[in-house]
Formats: C-alpha cells, sequence, structure tokens
C-alpha cells in the first residue's frame, strides 16, 4: 500500500512537516541518511513567529528551558523593549534540542523516522511517485502520493528534481565552532571590527560556547580541512586573546551564499526549507522560515490528500512561500554587505542606528 506523503529530511524542518501532515489525517513517513540524530547545532535561535507556531501545537513547553534572543540586523541592535507586543518570544536554543522535541512529537503521533535512508532516484508516475533509496539492508523503493524534499541546501531531491538554485557565487568566508572552557568576554550578536572582520561568542548551554570568525579577506573553503588552531588563530589575530587551550566540539565553515530554488514544486514534488532557500546564518532566519513552509505546505497537502481542498490549492504554497525566499535572501546580502563592509558603510549604519531606535519607523 502506498504511502500518502514521503518526506526526506529529518531536521527541524522536515520534522515539523511530518507532524503537521499526520494531523491533517494523511499516511507520512520520514527518511533520513543520517544513522543517528546529530548533536551539532547549526542553528542557535528561532524567531517569535515560529514560537507561536510551536505553541499553537502545544510544543512550545517540550523543550523546555531557553532563552530570549537578542535582536539585530547587519550588527545593528534593535531593541524590541521598545514595543508593547512582545517580541522576545523570539527564542535562544540549540537545534539538536528542537529536532529533539520534534522527533518526540511526531513519532508519538505514529510518524516512522527512517535513519539510514538515502534517496538515491524517484520515478513520477500518473498517481504518485516511486521512490529509490539505499537503506540499512540495502536497495528498495516506496511508492506514495507527493515527496517533499526537506535535505538540506545541498538538497538530492532537488537535483533529481532539475530544479536549478541560482545565486551569486560567494565571496567571503566564516569559521564557526562550538567550544568548551573558554573565559573569552561573550559577544552574542558579534562585534564589528575595523576593516570589515568580525567575531561572535555567545552560550549555547552546558558551557559551551558558539565562536564565530570572518576575518577581512578570508575566503569560502572545505570544512572538511578546516582545523580548529586556524580558527583560534584568527580569533588571536583579530582580539589579541587566545582560544587555544578551549575544547572544540564541533568546527564547521561557512559562506555569504545566499540562493533560492526557482521552483518550490514540480509536480508531485515538493520541496521546503533550505532545499529552497539558503544564506549565512544571521537573525535565525533559515531554521524559523524554513518551519513557516513546513506550516503552509502541511496543511495544505493534508487537505488534498484527504479530498476536502481542490489540487489547486497546491499550487498557493509557491505562490506565498518562494516570495518570502526571495526575500530573506535580499535581506542576508543586505545584512552581510552592512556587517562586513569597511567604514565606507558608517554613514549607513548610523542611519539605520538612528531608525531602529525610532518606533515610528
Amino acid at each position: 500500500m502506498a504511502r500518502d506523503v514521503i518526506v526526506v529530511g529529518a531536521g527541524p524542518v522536515g520534522l515539523m512537516l511530518a507532524g503537521e501532515l499526520r494531523l491533517g489525517g494523511a499516511d507520512v513517513v520520514v527518511y533520513e541518511r543520517l544513522p543517528e540524530p546529530s548533536r551539532e547545532s547549526r542553528g542557535a535561535s528561532f524567531t517569535r513567529r515560529t514560537a507561536e507556531s510551536f505553541d499553537q501545537r502545544g510544543l512550545l513547553g517540550l523543550l523546555g528551558t531557553t532563552e530570549r534572543a537578542d535582536s539585530h540586523f547587519g550588527g545593528v541592535p534593535i531593541d524590541l523593549d521598545m514595543f508593547e507586543e512582545d517580541h522576545y518570544s523570539a527564542r535562544g536554543i540549540p537545534q539538536y534540542r528542537t529536532e529533539r522535541m520534534l522527533e518526540g512529537w511526531v513519532t508519538g503521533l505514529g510518524v516512522p523516522v527512517r535513519r539510514g535512508y538515502a534517496v538515491t532516484g524517484f520515478e513520477e508516475t500518473a498517481g504518485g511517485v516511486v521512490v529509490a533509496f539505499e537503506g540499512p539492508d540495502g536497495p528498495g523503493q516506496e511508492h506514495a502520493g507527493y515527496l517533499v524534499g526537506c535535505d538540506g541546501g545541498r538538497s538530492t531531491v532537488r537535483t533529481l528534481a532539475g530544479i536549478g538554485f541560482p545565486g551569486p557565487e560567494p565571496t567571503r568566508g566564516f569559521y564557526t565552532a562550538d567550544v568548551t572552557g573558554l573565559t573569552t568576554r561573550r559577544r552574542r550578536i558579534g562585534e564589528d571590527l575595523p576593516g570589515g572582520s568580525m567575531v561572535m561568542a555567545m552560550d549555547l548551554e552546558n558551557g559551551v560556547t558558539r565562536v564565530v570568525v570572518h576575518e577581512r579577506g578570508m575566503r569560502p573553503r572545505d570544512r572538511e580541512s578546516l582545523r580548529y588552531s586556524e580558527l583560534a588563530d584568527a580569533w588571536q589575530r583579530l582580539t589579541g586573546e587566545s582560544i587555544h587551550d578551549g575544547d572544540c566540539r564541533w568546527i564547521s565553515c561557512f559562506s555569504d551564499a545566499s540562493r533560492v530554488a526557482d521552483a518550490y514544486r514540480r509536480g508531485r514534488v515538493f520541496l521546503a526549507g533550505d532545499a529552497t532557500h539558503v544564506q549565512p546564518p544571521a537573525m535565525a532566519q533559515g531554521l524559523s522560515v524554513g518551519v513557516q513552509d513546513a506550516v503552509n505546505l502541511g496543511w495544505k497537502l493534508a487537505a488534498v490528500i484527504r479530498g476536502t481542498a481542490p489540487e489547486a490549492l497546491l499550487d498557493t504554497y509557491e505562490d506565498e512561500r518562494l516570495p518570502v525566499g526571495r526575500q530573506l535572501a535580499r535581506n542576508a546580502r543586505a545584512a552581510i554587505e552592512l556587517r562586513l563592509s569597511g567604514e565606507e558603510m558608517d554613514p549607513v549604519r548610523e542611519v539605520l542606528r538612528r531608525m531602529v531606535r525610532d518606533r515610528r519607523c
């Protein structure tokens, strides 16, 4: 018997989508290529709107203790206390805790999360999709009505569907790591340094500090070859402080690339989250916009599957979410230029500081 939906990717977006689909009555399964849940936390917070979505489903309290996240745009602080509305439900929390909560939710709803399943191909038929995978017991196939790729910026589903992923080539590189044993001064939203460099140090939990470094002229590079000593050397050159004695738990790198998929749907195949939009990690936008993709698509796809909505409803997913992805890419590029340009950008920074201090704006 065919499933209604196969969701590829057990990150926050894929899990949120699976839960939304199951709440709507769909028969759904999640494929995840990694054999075990990750303890990495690429995201460290989510926005108010995402907190509201979790709360509407009774999920926010399941996260346990969280702390309010600071707000900024391109390093210019935004004081949200000036507004009567409570914007501080924007929460700081390691991504792996969000994933753990969501996986407990969806498995409690009866959704199987199959780890070690990598999609290798698919064929669309008149009534559905035949998905080929490589699993723990070897290759196999499964039939479904729809396939949704929530499998990240290097999405296999997007590539197999032939959907373009355009955007300017990256020009800047960043090093990031989770480190214990650091006493360095915390810089929660980052500290801009002369000439377009920056450093960031923010607490996660259990004594872990997330550090980020961009040194002017730092280029994108292969994360597999990056060593903690390189990050620590750059930190010391920029700040005069040594963090070499820290215990590095995880290290990676990213670039200033911002890309948006040409389409969010092709026939019975959909994309959501980082599979549709990638940008430098800042201001909790990537995870949060991805969760909103899932919320938008989930109820619509479930309604069509139940037969309570016409197939045309599914067209509104791309109509509504693609412009958001494009706006997200524009915002990310603007924030990076504001943050990492040199002193020539100071007049723009000062104008923005004045604007964000004036609640009438």
